[in-house]
């Protein structure tokens, strides 16, 4: 850090935008390489578009990520606001929060296998009876362009318990409270560091296991002397179609438990409320406004 004050979430920000751009022109550049055809002279360019888009995709899990895990964004002050009211608020709010957190990776994940499907498709790669082929080798591309960055994702995730033990070596030396504030900065960051290496990786693994899957059905299919297409999920459609009705279940359930949760921290909130304006009620002196708590409840 140059200074105590600068953010070194924004550093690394910086660091893995300055990678994005490399790869993308040196992906491009290695696509046309090694993928041009005189069978089709344009499907590189398809093919690359497929890295960019699995560029996209991993640049936009990292987002997600931090957006979910990073102390400055909302979804994490809600939760330490939902810790102020107890320790059930807290559990809701944060079974709320995770459950939420799975619909964006689900829906970028939906886009990018059916825009790498279809790039794949249109490149003009045709077998010997004129059936486009080129759908799954441009998810492979994609899958490539997403890990392609693995190495700088990989280092963010080191970052993480560096800045750990640096702040059990500071504090066990016993420095100045002014340097143990610096190491909790860093210690913050890497915990969100952490978390984006997990998101990263699942987020290729889905892409992956389509065409783990695809590999599957076709080995089966060989096997068995006949087209398997009694449930092919290797079809983008049918594929994207379960995790959007999977993402859908934990949607659902997230807005649930959200609305549970922020009633409840406002009852919490209206209890301790008549406590203090009506300090008798402890004492059976005074009786409580039952009915506020049964209006918050019904609203």
């Amino acid at each position: 850090m140059k200074t105590p004050i600068e953010d070194p979430m924004a550093i690394l920000q910086k660091g893995y935008s300055v990678t994005i751009v490399l790869v993308v022109l040196t992906f491009g550049a290695s696509t046309r390489w090694l993928l041009y055809t005189e069978q089709a002279p344009s499907a590189w360019l398809n093919f690359a578009l497929c890295g960019l888009v699995g560029i996209i995709t991993a640049y936009a899990f990292v987002w997600i990520t931090k957006y979910y895990t990073d102390y400055k964004h909302e979804p994490l002050r809600s939760l330490a606001l939902a810790s102020s009211t107890g320790h059930g608020t807290n559990n809701i709010a944060g079974v709320s929060l995770g459950l939420e957190s799975t619909a964006l990776p689900v829906l970028v994940i939906s886009v990018s296998i059916v825009s790498a499907y279809w790039l794949g498709q249109t490149s003009g790669l045709v077998d010997e009876s004129g059936i486009p082929t080129g759908g799954l080798f441009g998810m492979a591309v994609a899958t490539m362009g997403m890990l392609s960055t693995t190495a700088y994702v990989l280092t963010m995730d080191m970052f993480g318990p560096i800045a750990d033990n640096a702040g059990g070596i500071v504090e066990m030396s016993q420095q100045p409270e002014s340097v143990r504030e610096i190491t909790d900065v860093l210690d913050a960051v890497g915990n969100t560091t952490k978390a984006t290496t997990k998101g990263f990786a699942i987020g290729s693994a889905a892409i992956a296991s389509f065409l783990s899957v695809s590999a599957c059905m076709d080995e089966v299919a060989t096997f068995a002397q006949e087209p398997f297409k009694q449930v092919d999920i290797a079809i983008p459609e049918v594929f994207v179609g379960g995790l959007l009705g999977s993402m859908l279940i934990f949607l659902f359930s997230a807005w649930a438990c959200a609305a549970v949760g922020k009633t409840s921290q406002e009852v919490v909130n209206e209890v301790r409320r008549q406590f203090i304006e009506r300090p008798g009620i402890m004492e059976y002196k005074e009786k409580p406004d039952y009915g506020r708590c049964v209006a918050i409840v019904g609203l």
